[in-house]
């Protein structure tokens, strides 16, 4: 793949520059980052032209919550849905991307003068301590329990970008000594290539799997996006990666492995986490599995490295309570028998290694709610954890698979194994109704539901959120 490197220059010379400049917003969205970039421009002063290809009836919740805020100033902002116009980008003083699009080939934003995102905004123009995370798997979680970590340490600190949160709603609240917390997709970090902004004090990849395939093409290409959290640290910034093995046939193509490769790469201060051999004794933590463990391991690191001391960084951690759609406890039911289900939704789990890791983070045998949209990856983790012929892994109960092009590539194999499945259901609710029938009239022990569909959303929801969010209004409605 051919990368874009983008300008080192920014389109604005100051914060207070961008007063009267006419910036188009490009992807509005409902995850929040379009409409913090609106509600940051028009607080500095700017023109913004939003321009999405959803409609206004989809857009409809993020467009009422801009249109009735009394602090903005509405007559500087123009909707422009349902489409894109050359001359939007063309005659704009800057415009800022949404990571989900791709530079190459597009001509919109091809004739653009200038290109900035959220995060580029935020990093040009602030100064603060910057904690950097990305990765294939965890990397949500270690972001989430090094905020806790640091604010519970007495920290006034942020969180914010891939985590839905975008930097420019707290960015007249950052100073020097203050410490954001920042979630890197590849996307987010292939925006920022050339443009010298990203020198983060401390930066983490966790573990790296195949993911988004369907995009880049290769591991080379996506790797090659995630090495860019590390391109412009020093020695006096610190670096950390993994020290395990790779998932077979999944390494750099130059031997070795990609923390391996990182850690030669890398100018900072190197650091490595074993997830067999952890730094620390964190005790029993409220949140479930092994891949917990190794993210809290890291958030345990970070602490350390801002000097919280040992014995609070172990008192703290054993308070985090996780992270929504992340392996998320929610509810809880009994039957008429008197068996009690407690419901996880991981709906964050859109690779397949995520939703294997998810079958094997209790203590017993789980029921696993599963499936979706493929994204290119190989399945071949997930089978061979929910299939387990040779006993390695914990049984799963049972499983119940939606409808998507995943599942299409999963179930033949479950059938080859002659292994036992229900569905695939076309829709959430027809599932749901599926489990409520089949667990009502149980008896036995207790047992645990875990939505973890191991792959993307498209087609039946607007993104994980969303589907997250119905199957716990489902679950909550039917038990």
């Amino acid at each position: 793949m051919k990368f874009h490197s983008y300008s080192s220059t920014c389109a604005f010379s100051s914060i207070n520059a961008i007063k009267d400049k006419h910036v188009t917003v490009m992807g509005l969205g409902l995850n929040g980052g379009g409409e913090a970039a609106v509600r940051f421009f028009l607080k500095k002063g700017a023109y913004v032209l939003v321009t999405d290809m959803k409609t206004e009836e989809q857009l409809k919740p993020t467009i009422e919550r801009l249109n009735s805020d009394p602090d903005l100033d509405t007559s500087r902002l123009t909707y422009r849905l349902g489409e894109h116009r050359i001359e939007d980008f063309e005659n704009a003083d800057c415009v800022i991307k949404n990571p989900g699009v791709k530079y190459e080939g597009n001509k919109y934003l091809a004739a653009a003068k200038a290109i900035e995102t959220d995060l580029s905004i935020f990093l040009r123009f602030t100064e603060c301590p910057i904690i950097a995370v990305t990765g294939s798997k965890g990397k949500s979680s270690t972001v989430s329990a090094i905020y806790y970590g640091l604010k519970e340490a007495g920290y006034k600190t942020f969180l914010g970008g891939n985590i839905t949160v975008s930097p420019l709603t707290f960015i007249d609240e950052v100073s020097s000594d203050t410490p954001v917390v920042i979630e890197f997709s590849s996307w987010q970090l292939s925006d920022l290539r050339g443009r010298k902004v990203l020198k983060p004090h401390i930066s983490i990849i966790t573990k790296i799997v195949p993911d988004h395939q369907n995009w880049y093409g290769n591991m080379e290409d996506y790797v090659a996006d995630k090495r860019l959290i590390y391109a412009d640290q020093d020695s006096g910034d610190y670096s950390i990666f993994d020290a395990g093995p790779d998932e077979p046939g999944t390494g750099p193509k130059c031997g070795g492995t990609w923390g391996d490769l990182f850690a030669k790469e890398s100018k900072a201060t190197v650091l490595r986490y074993d997830a067999e051999n952890p730094r620390y004794d964190l005790g029993k933590l409220l949140v479930p599995g092994k891949h917990m463990q190794t993210n809290a391991q890291n958030a345990a690191l970070v602490m350390q490295l801002m000097n919280v001391p040992k014995d609070k960084i172990k008192e703290i951690l054993q308070r985090w309570p996780g992270i929504d759609h992340r392996l998320q406890y929610f509810h809880s039911w009994k039957n008429k028998n008197g068996v009690t289900y407690k419901f996880y939704n991981d709906t964050c789990a859109t690779v397949p290694e995520a939703a294997a890791a998810a079958t094997q983070a209790f203590e017993t045998p789980v029921t696993l709610i599963t499936g979706g949209t493929d994204k290119g990856l190989e399945l071949n983790k997930f089978t061979e954890t929910v299939i387990n012929n040779d006993g390695k892994f914990l049984p799963v109960k049972e499983m119940y698979f939606l409808e998507g092009t995943a599942t299409d590539k999963i179930l033949p194999e479950l059938d080859k194994a002659k292994v036992k499945y229900n569905g695939p259901f076309n829709s959430l609710c027809e599932l749901l109704d599926a489990v409520k029938k089949d667990i009502s009239e149980k008896d036995g022990k207790d047992e645990i539901v875990v939505f973890s569909p191991g792959a993307t959303s498209f087609g039946m929801f607007s993104n994980e959120f969303d589907r997250g969010n119905q199957f716990m209004n489902g679950i909550k409605e039917r038990f």
